[in-house]
């Protein structure tokens, strides 16, 4: 009777086991990034997934990134290297305590206790990242001699998506730069394609006759 029952808890035990591996990669982000932004931005992405609140930590976060764009005080805040790392984090909690959630707070508590506070919209813009990729959101930069229409704009997207593994949408930014000529330049991500009427006049110029 002692060993079925060791048998039965043996087996109750794994199945608890196997179940928390499965949740808690579950919460895991869908891409890899790594670094010391990437560390932050991982575990809060983690956080907040378990809490559900994933997009509330990304505005939260783009909000405080675009403060530290816009706002001299705040951003001199974040990068002045005088204030002691404890006092640090106090202050940010007093200024964010009723403005932010539980996770953002904690990351923000966390930086300024590592000395990290500088690097706060550079995590912001990983965990973007992060979210991008869970969403499976695919940014492409179009680069052509003369504005694109509406219509060129989606045919590029329907390409790109329909080439891109697991990408549900894709968002294109339109650049001008008379001096290709004619074609266009794709920028997705560290990937460039350049299809350019100028590309094309330089390989030639290249070829020996």
């Amino acid at each position: 009777m002692f060993s079925s029952f060791s048998r039965a808890s043996s087996m109750a035990i794994r199945r608890v086991a196997v179940r928390g591996f499965a949740s808690e990669a579950s919460h895991k982000p869908v891409i890899q990034i790594y670094g010391i932004h990437a560390r932050y931005a991982n575990a809060t992405y983690m956080a907040a997934s378990k809490a559900g609140v994933l997009e509330k930590v990304e505005g939260e976060l783009a909000g405080l990134a675009k403060s530290a764009e816009e706002s001299a005080a705040f951003a001199g805040f974040l990068e002045n290297p005088m204030i002691p790392r404890d006092e640090k984090s106090k202050q940010i909690e007093d200024m964010l305590k009723t403005k932010v959630s539980p996770i953002t707070l904690n990351l923000c508590t966390t930086l300024a206790g590592n000395a990290k506070l500088i690097d706060l919209p550079k995590v912001a813009d990983t965990y973007a990242r992060l979210m991008k990729a869970k969403r499976g959101q695919v940014d492409a930069v179009i680069i052509s001699a003369e504005a694109l229409t509406s219509q060129q704009s989606s045919q590029i997207a329907a390409a790109i998506k329909a080439s891109t593994k697991d990408a549900k949408e894709v968002v294109i930014t339109s650049e001008v730069d008379a001096s290709i000529i004619g074609g266009i330049q794709v920028q997705i991500g560290d990937q460039f394609l350049d299809l350019s009427v100028k590309s094309r006049i330089e390989e030639i110029s290249r070829t020996p006759i």
